[in-house]
């Protein structure tokens, strides 16, 4: 390997992809089609579900942003990969611009850190709903709501600059090929050509400022719910308060488990293929998972996800009449 004093800048990468699989891809790319477009079904049917109550609460609010990030999530990631596996004679990997691949990068990361602190946010709001219920609608507002979700956005996206800048500005020597299927941080780390661990502070502060904050208000959050519900007298209501927590603390374990397992460790552990196998899974399954623990854990979105089903059989029934209507009326 190439000493970082002689390394140059490359002009571009190879992503591999699964272009080692070649007998594999039509199967795999059946399978990715499959859940993207599932992924992309269910988040957007919360979308309009959301959209279609009146005067959503709060807890709806943030469980539309967090399907509209997720919705962005796989976009960023997909389509290209289907593209790739789509694509014959890519035996060599799939180039991709110096650009091309910061800017997916920088949206990849942006996007997973403004889910991190929108699921800290949502712990808030659940803490405010539980432990403050009297106070909740005067402090929980629609203005407060907008604030946060705008600040999750902004929080996510100064840091992943920040972290993109840092790793672009690596040395890259030697081979332009990422044993991955997207630009992700631990790919590009393991083909920049330096092994200082001064190269991974800007990992290891990300990793502090989108995943341990973040935690720890989850985690306070969540004490003083639990130190509220072990006061409370009803068994019915503390089972009623602890199930509207039970989707908000699966996804959370879903998210942070995913993060913290591929990125907070050093970068002598890194293994390529395995880290492009679990990228798989938390890239098209976890995006999937999400919508179906919500329309089945929360009885707001249920119910709002119904009411719009509700709404198109309703018109596809008046739509259907209507042309019987006239089927009759020209037979006359």
């Amino acid at each position: 390997m190439d000493s970082p004093s002689n390394a140059t800048m490359p002009c571009g990468f190879l992503l591999q992809g699964f272009s080692e699989f070649p007998h594999l891809r039509p199967v795999l790319f059946l399978l990715l089609l499959a859940v993207h477009l599932a992924t992309l079904g269910g988040n957007l049917l919360i979308l309009v579900a959301v959209a279609s109550v009146p005067s959503p609460p709060p807890m709806l609010l943030f469980l539309c942003q967090l399907s509209a990030i997720e919705l962005c999530y796989t976009l960023v990631v997909v389509p290209r990969s289907l593209a790739d596996l789509a694509t014959p004679g890519l035996g060599g990997g799939s180039p991709i611009s110096f650009l091309g691949c910061a800017v997916q990068m920088q949206m990849f990361v942006a996007l997973g850190g403004a889910e991190c602190f929108l699921l800290a946010t949502m712990a808030y709001d659940r803490y405010m709903a539980i432990c403050h219920p009297l106070r909740y609608t005067a402090v929980v507002t629609p203005g407060l709501c907008a604030r946060l979700a705008l600040a999750c956005c902004l929080g996510g996206l100064a840091v992943s600059v920040g972290l993109t800048v840092a790793i672009f500005h690596l040395p890259f020597c030697g081979s332009r090929l990422l044993v991955h299927f997207f630009c992700d941080i631990t790919a590009l780390l393991d083909l920049a050509c330096t092994r200082s661990y001064a190269d991974e502070l800007p990992l290891l502060g990300t990793c502090l400022v989108l995943l341990l904050l973040p935690s720890l208000l989850i985690l306070s959050s969540y004490g003083a719910i639990a130190a509220t519900l072990r006061r409370l007298h009803s068994p019915r209501g503390r089972y009623k308060a602890a199930s509207t927590c039970a989707s908000h603390l699966a996804v959370t374990f879903l998210h942070y488990g995913c993060a913290t397992f591929m990125y907070v460790r050093p970068k002598a552990s890194y293994s390529p293929r395995r880290d492009r196998t679990l990228a798989l899974i938390y890239t098209n399954i976890t995006p999937l998972l999400y919508p179906l623990i919500y329309s089945l854990r929360n009885r707001e979105i249920t119910t709002a996800i119904r009411r719009v089903l509700g709404l198109r059989n309703n018109e596809m029934k008046a739509a259907l009449s209507r042309v019987l209507m006239r089927s009759s009326e020209s037979k006359l």
